[in-house]
């Protein structure tokens, strides 16, 4: 919950002669939640999520460790032809990235044309990422460079979208300002019905499946 809902909220219980709700009164509303019906399906949850996820141009390659990241990162960069730079989330900015590649942790300005950041939860019904804003991954890492690299733990693989607003919900210090799901590149077909990749975020959006 932001600080400024928080004010709101309190502001409104103060003038009812409320205090905040006692946990057994507050996980007996969050009983009350309806139940959606919800895509049933059968296939392993990482195997969906990628196959779904690539069915939209977005890539994937495999790691064994967190200490892989910075070599597929490289690997990724040469193949693309990009410079050795990248804004990066604060989270990751620890790991053992080449010692001639430039990185800061974001805000991400024109400039930069490749990102690197970690994400809240894979959703495997649709193939999605759900991505959270944040003093250590600013939402211009999701959208403002061309490329945008994004570390999934397999772990992190939900089943349904419920799953993940649960996840969201759980998020330490309450719930973010922004969140997106992203399910690939950007993209419209406006023009003469013609698919063009990166019209309103970045033209290529990579996984780094982290096993």
């Amino acid at each position: 919950m932001t600080e400024a809902r928080k004010a709101i909220l309190g502001q409104i219980r103060r003038a009812l002669g409320r205090g905040p709700l006692a946990a057994a009164d507050a996980a007996v509303l969050d009983a009350r939640r309806p139940t959606h019906s919800r895509i049933a399906f059968d296939d392993d949850l990482l195997a969906r999520f990628v196959s779904r996820f690539e069915s939209r141009s977005g890539t994937v390659v495999r790691v064994g460790s967190l200490l892989e990241v910075p070599a597929a990162v490289d690997a990724y960069r040469q193949q693309h032809g990009l410079p050795a730079r990248a804004a990066i989330a604060r989270p990751l900015a620890g790991l053992p990235w080449p010692a001639d590649f430039v990185h800061h942790p974001g805000p991400a300005g024109k400039e930069e044309v490749l990102s690197v950041t970690a994400c809240l939860a894979g959703i495997a019904e649709m193939g999605s990422l759900l991505l959270a804003s944040g003093p250590d991954s600013p939402t211009t890492l999701n959208f403002v460079p061309d490329h945008h690299l994004i570390v999934l733990h397999a772990t992190q693989i939900v089943r349904h979208f419920e799953d993940a607003w649960a996840i969201l919900r759980a998020c330490p210090g309450g719930m973010p300002r922004a969140t997106n799901i992203v399910s690939g590149p950007s993209r419209t077909g406006d023009v003469e019905l013609t698919l063009q990749l990166g019209a309103h975020g970045p033209r290529s959006v990579h996984v780094i499946l982290v096993h």
